[in-house]
């Protein structure tokens, strides 16, 4: 059997660390609120669910396919959480009273949510991101190579195991969503410059994850 004490802690180190899901679920938390963000953070979870069950059941094609694809997929899911970081950087600070009422009043002449708030804060944005995620997927391989197929290899298992990340993940963008919408208040007062330390850290991620950092 694997070490159970080394799986969780690597599986809580690397979800509850900050990340591009859990920046996103604080930032989108601490303008809508927890509940709102709930269909951004389902997004994630169904989007990390899928990735961890093709590593369990592609895991040997993915080992040898990653080397490959991954500087692809590092550029790919930089340039889409740059794109997310500028949105957050340049979204309207919605949650002023005034912004609030004005989105509203947009919302029930229009019928249809508020274009930025649609497109930062959807289930669509938060499952899309995990695909342009190399981190993730290397995460996937990693943890399910060195602690999972070496002991188990029933289909139910690594499906069960697959839950258990997930849910993992879950908790991990839920406590950061949860401290963002606790926090709107303080937040609020400083939206342009909480939106700029957001954006960066995505855009940080963002290199992060292209590799271009590991060249200093």
């Amino acid at each position: 059997m694997f070490n159970l004490s080394a799986l969780l802690a690597y599986v809580f180190v690397i979800t509850f660390t900050p990340g591009p899901n859990n920046i996103m679920a604080m930032a989108n938390a601490s303008k809508f609120g927890y509940k709102k963000t709930l269909k951004f953070l389902l997004g994630i979870s169904t989007g990390f669910f899928i990735i961890m069950v093709l590593c369990s059941f592609f895991n040997l094609m993915l080992f040898n396919l990653m080397p490959k694809i991954r500087i692809f997929m590092g550029l790919l899911g930089a340039g889409y959480m740059t794109y997310l970081a500028i949105k957050i950087i340049k979204s309207k600070e919605e949650t002023h009273k005034h912004n609030d009422e004005e989105e509203i009043s947009n919302e029930s002449k229009s019928g249809k949510p508020n274009k930025d708030g649609n497109q930062l804060n959807s289930f669509f944005t938060g499952m899309t991101m995990q695909f342009v995620n190399p981190k993730l997927i290397l995460y996937g391989i990693t943890v399910i190579s060195n602690f999972i197929i070496p002991y188990y290899k029933a289909n139910i298992v690594l499906i069960l195991f697959s839950f258990f990340f997930t849910f993992v993940g879950f908790m991990s963008t839920s406590c950061w969503a949860l401290f963002g919408s606790l926090f709107n208040k303080f937040l609020s007062k400083y939206r342009r410059q909480f939106n700029i330390v957001m954006g960066l850290l995505l855009i940080y991620s963002a290199l992060s994850i292209s590799g271009i950092t590991h060249l200093f």
